[in-house]
């Protein structure tokens, strides 16, 4: 039942999402919020898809700690599922993503009008000012940034591996990061089209107040996510359906540049 759930539900999620693409083409020429407005039901409608076919909830902790204004959002990242979720959550959001998603016809279009911040990871340095130029004028304007330290997804209980770039957006924006810890990859693990039935969790940690040194802010960022996000693996490994981890949680590594 399982192989047979997750193909159905695969199949209904890649319909869907096609469907709200089309339902964007004429969003392109009004404002972004109208985008987000879009990507928030894509995001409700998935979510309903994945419990109802999947057998997977999604529960969200912590939104009472979710500051007003302009914010840097840190996230672990182990699948496709925290993404449209964070839809659902951050109701003026914009992620920093590679520039290749841009290219995808529709989808790309609506990203690039959703104000959405590229970064090509072969320009070096030059990429970092950019992101850092773009980020800077979407938290003016008071929208929720979403950045990935890590950079890619990562299978649960594998060693952490965080790019010293937040640290440089952190520094830059002078606003609040608020890190986000999750078990995602146990339930919708990345490179399969497996979907376990059970309880995802996804917890809104306390915010990091703008100031702080840069090291001490990169190494209390990775200790805060890796902490909680170990704790929430060991939770979600009580569920039946839960593969074991890829490794054993370990202590937290980082790479600085």
């Amino acid at each position: 039942m399982l192989v047979v759930r997750s193909l159905l539900f695969n199949l209904a999620f890649y319909l869907n999402t096609a469907a709200w693409c089309l339902v964007a083409l004429p969003a392109l020429l009004m404002p972004y919020r109208a985008i987000l407005w879009i990507a928030d039901a894509w995001g409700r409608s998935s979510l309903w898809l994945l419990r109802v076919i999947a057998g997977t909830r999604v529960e969200i902790r912590g939104r009472e700690r979710i500051p007003k204004g302009g914010l840097l959002v840190a996230s672990k990242h182990q699948s496709a599922l925290e993404t449209f979720t964070f839809a659902t959550i951050f109701p003026n959001l914009t992620f920093i993503l590679k520039r290749e998603l841009m290219w995808i016809p529709l989808f790309g279009w609506a990203m690039a009008r959703a104000g959405m911040v590229p970064i090509d990871r072969s320009a070096g340095s030059a990429a970092l000012a950019r992101m850092n130029a773009k980020a800077g004028e979407r938290t003016a304007a008071g929208r929720q940034v979403i950045i990935y330290p890590e950079g890619t997804r990562r299978p649960p209980g594998a060693p952490p591996a965080y790019k010293y770039g937040v640290a440089h957006l952190y520094q830059n924006l002078g606003v609040p990061c608020l890190p986000v810890a999750l078990n995602t990859g146990l339930f919708w693990p990345r490179r399969s089209f497996l979907r376990r039935p059970g309880t995802v969790v996804i917890e809104i940690l306390e915010p990091i107040p703008p100031g702080l040194d840069r090291d001490a802010f990169f190494d209390l960022l990775k200790t805060r996510i890796e902490e909680a996000s170990n704790r929430l693996l060991r939770e979600g490994q009580d569920e039946p359906s839960s593969p074991p981890p890829v490794n054993e949680p370990s202590t937290p590594s980082a790479e600085r540049r």
